[in-house]
């Protein structure tokens, strides 16, 4: 299941900074859940169009989630 995970270490969520095109929050959720970050970002622009949620919930999540180290 998560690929880059070792026995016994904890997973945790951080921006992307290898595979960003904004702040990272895509990418950073697609290696998170290990699936493709475009599955994310395609999902993402389609709760921004139809909703308007993804626009609010990305600005939340750039400032809340950390830069991968």
């Amino acid at each position: 299941m998560a690929r880059n995970v070792k026995k016994g270490e904890i997973k945790k969520l951080c921006r992307s900074k290898d595979n960003r095109m904004l702040a990272g929050v895509c990418g950073g959720l697609g290696e998170y859940l290990d699936i493709d970050p475009t599955i994310v970002r395609i999902l993402w622009i389609v709760s921004a169009v139809f909703g308007g949620v993804g626009i609010l919930l990305y600005i939340l999540f750039a400032i809340v989630i950390p830069e991968k180290e």
